[in-house]
């Protein structure tokens, strides 16, 4: 089954650095009609200030995917085994 799901219908949340809007229930945004999509549980649209970002935080038993639409991104997992950064390809 598939569902249109407008933006102005998803969970929003600002925290002045970032401001993200959740698909699915996440943090203190509870949907119980949009909980997950199988072994999917979050699909955000994040805007993250420039500078600024999520401290370390552990990750349990998932994947993380992440879209760059413009600017740089930088991760290091919780046990600084990993560090990748991203960056907005240009569509010119």
């Amino acid at each position: 089954m598939h569902e249109l799901r407008r933006a102005s219908d998803r969970g929003y949340a600002d925290h002045g650095w970032l401001k993200s809007f959740h698909s699915f229930s996440f943090a203190d945004y509870f949907d119980p009609e949009h909980v997950d999509f199988g072994p999917l549980r979050v699909i955000n649209e994040d805007r993250v200030r420039p500078g600024a970002g999520f401290g370390t935080h552990s990750h349990r038993d998932m994947e993380i995917v992440t879209y760059v639409l413009s600017g740089e991104l930088s991760h290091k997992d919780s046990l600084a085994t990993a560090r990748s950064s991203a960056r907005a390809m240009s569509s010119a």
